[in-house]
């Protein structure tokens, strides 16, 4: 059983490799193939969400845990849209933040700490995996989980103060409608902010912010869907932002940098201008030059 399970978590990484696709890090696809995903999934039977948009959950026809290993997300409650998200996008995602070990991560909704291992083996025990789920229940489990990762922690709370020693990398996994001014102050020089922001109806795009000499370099990994980020959700920003891409028409976010505050009357290139922030489609003017 041992070796079949190895087999699968291997096909699977493998599948992963193109299907994400992972283009940057090696790293990422061996942490699919080591990482259990069934150790973070609860007893069996468990039930999958299938790759058509809006399809009902069906349920893994045998208990076996090489069953977990398709690119698929898992059921944690469905009553309260948690799951253990589709592992194609997170081997995206984690691919593009160029994530190295030891390297000092911060991962705001964390769930049940499947990707949070999956982080920990990429940074490796150099680095630090610090994880933050809002549920207590799930944070225990996470807890529990993670205990051969003991770089990895867990603790109970909603992460938007962004409390701490800088890091290099941060990773929200819920929807927000402002990157929040924790988040980026935290973050290291060079460091990367990763954020769904989503309007009302949890749909929108992931932003990615890095941190510069004087400012930050911004841009779209594409579009997403995410329950709401606790704390870090305001209405009047989720209406500009549903106003922001509606205007684009299917077309991807145009943006390439970040600025705090409000915009100058006249700037040109604001996409996007919230309470405390504003999106530009201009690159952002480098310090020194």
């Amino acid at each position: 059983m041992e070796r079949s399970l190895d087999a699968a978590r291997r096909w699977y990484a493998e599948n992963l490799r193109i299907a994400a696709p992972v283009v940057h890090n090696e790293a990422v696809v061996e942490a699919f193939a080591q990482v259990p995903r069934e150790r973070f999934c609860g007893e069996a039977p468990w039930r999958v969400y299938p790759r058509r948009l809006k399809a009902a959950p069906v349920a893994v026809p045998e208990p076996q845990p090489a069953a977990l290993y398709h690119d698929v997300l898992v059921v944690i409650d469905e009553a309260c849209g948690i799951n253990i998200g589709q592992p194609s996008l997170w081997a995206y995602i984690f691919d593009q933040l160029r994530i190295a070990p030891g390297h000092h991560i911060l991962q705001v909704g964390a769930g049940t700490g499947y990707y949070t291992a999956i982080l920990a083996d990429i940074v490796g025990p150099d680095g630090q995996v610090e994880g933050i789920e809002l549920e207590g229940s799930l944070a225990e489990r996470a807890r529990e989980a993670l205990q051969p990762w003991p770089w990895a922690s867990m603790r109970q709370g909603n992460g938007v103060e962004g409390d701490g020693p800088p890091v290099d990398v941060i990773v929200v996994c819920a929807g927000a409608t402002h990157p929040a001014r924790g988040w980026l102050e935290r973050l290291a020089p060079g460091g990367r902010l990763m954020v769904p922001l989503t309007t009302a109806a949890s749909w929108g795009f992931l932003l990615v912010a890095e941190r510069i000499s004087g400012g930050f370099k911004a841009a779209s990994l594409g579009p997403c869907g995410y329950v709401h980020c606790e704390g870090a959700r305001r209405p009047d920003e989720a209406e500009r932002l549903q106003t922001a891409l509606t205007s684009l028409d299917g077309r991807p976010a145009p943006v390439r940098s970040l600025h705090l505050g409000k915009p100058a009357p006249g700037t040109a290139g604001v996409w996007l201008e919230g309470e405390d922030y504003w999106l530009s489609t201009e690159p952002p003017a480098i310090s020194g030059t």
